[in-house]
């Protein structure tokens, strides 16, 4: 690893995470007028977002940050592909492949278990002990909504509280268990077929909060605890494409199928860039 990349996975230890976050969140969310508008446009210019895609390209349309984070898609801005599983977001693919005797590959050197990524539920991880799974990071300048990859309907949720390393390349490198320790939600759908499936949005450094368009902000708070809902009676449904949460400021999203005869899009490679609706798997 380069001296750099061991300095910055240092800092991550170092850093007071938690407050460098909730100040985030605290400007993310403040009305402040041309200060706000300024911070948008210097964004923009730093990461060189592509604001032809969204839905209102003025920047300073935007209230807050976080309205401008999560902005919408201008129409037909994405498509989605005919295939059995669409990448539900914009950003890169860290890793992605089959789950060996329940443990997920996270970088050279690096894995961890489906069971702890699940919060400890050993039943719920037995289900993808030799499934598969997708990893996707999410960068600043990428669109920050999350889709379905297939129409789904949703059996539960779990909060999960944890650490808030950072999620970017190098810490997935540097930091054992990454994803698995980081705060996250848990989300288990299950699929036309019956079959269930998992999307794990995980928490971040200055990730303001996570929502998912059934429960709204899940946090803050941030609970001490496990906290679990489930939702078998209420039967939500979500379309193939149709968004499922978002992020408030950026992360990762990680997938979890079972075992079966599934195919990733073979353009998919770690570090490839990839865009919401094109083809994930067959």
């Amino acid at each position: 690893m380069p001296v750099s990349e061991r300095l910055f996975v240092l800092s991550q230890h170092i850093l007071p995470k938690l407050a460098l976050t909730r100040l985030a969140g605290c400007f993310a969310g403040w009305k402040g007028g041309g200060v706000t508008t300024a911070a948008i446009r210097r964004f923009i210019a730093r990461y060189h977002v592509d604001m032809s895609e969204a839905a209102n390209s003025d920047p300073a349309a935007y209230a807050t940050f976080n309205d401008f984070f999560t902005r919408a898609l201008r129409p037909g801005a994405r498509t989605l592909a005919d295939a059995r599983l669409v990448c539900p977001v914009d950003g890169a693919v860290s890793q992605l492949g089959p789950i060996d005797s329940g443990r997920i590959f996270q970088a050279k050197g690096r894995d961890y278990s489906a069971a702890a990524l699940l919060a400890g539920d050993a039943e719920l991880a037995a289900r993808f002990a030799d499934g598969h799974f997708a990893t996707i990071y999410l960068s600043p300048r990428d669109y920050h909504r999350i889709h379905m990859p297939c129409a789904g309907r949703l059996l539960e949720m779990t909060y999960v509280p944890g650490e808030l390393y950072s999620v970017n390349p190098a810490t997935a490198r540097g930091v054992d268990r990454l994803f698995a320790r980081n705060e996250r939600v848990v989300c288990v759908f299950e699929d036309e077929q019956g079959q269930p499936f998992v999307m794990v949005l995980v928490g971040a450094t200055i990730v303001g909060s996570m929502a998912t368009v059934w429960h709204g902000v899940v946090n803050p708070p941030r609970r001490p605890a496990v906290e679990k809902w489930d939702y078998r009676g209420q039967d939500i449904r979500l379309a193939k494409g149709e968004e499922m949460g978002r992020f408030l400021l950026g992360s990762t999203v990680v997938l979890l199928y079972p075992a079966g005869p599934l195919k990733f899009n073979p353009q998919w490679q770690a570090a490839s860039p990839v865009r919401l609706g094109e083809a994930m798997a067959s």
